[in-house]
């Protein structure tokens, strides 16, 4: 009897380590909004920034630049002769515009 106690308490303590969820990892989305940036000149942008530029817009140029106080860079990238804007942090991460 007590042998059957045992064997039941194992099962059931096997089959509860086998119910845990793992939860999937969300990747963390940075926001920034589109207010209090002020121009600089391109030659003033980080290096991280200038270098995700070029890996990821290739053929881009620089038209315009601007930062805020949070050093978050927005870019106004000339690409075949159309203007897309984007935004960066100071490591070159790329941003999602909240408006």
């Amino acid at each position: 009897m007590r042998n059957l106690f045992l064997a039941a308490a194992l099962v059931l303590g096997g089959t509860a380590t086998y119910a845990t969820t793992t939860l999937p990892q969300q990747p963390v989305v940075n926001e920034i909004t589109a207010e209090g940036f002020t121009e600089i000149s391109a030659d003033k942008l980080p290096e991280a920034v200038l270098t995700a530029v070029q890996k990821d817009f290739e053929g881009a140029t620089i038209a315009k630049a601007y930062v805020n106080e949070k050093e978050q860079y927005k870019l106004e990238l000339s690409v075949e002769g159309a203007v897309q804007t984007v935004y960066a942090s100071k490591t070159g991460e790329w941003l999602k515009e909240v408006e």
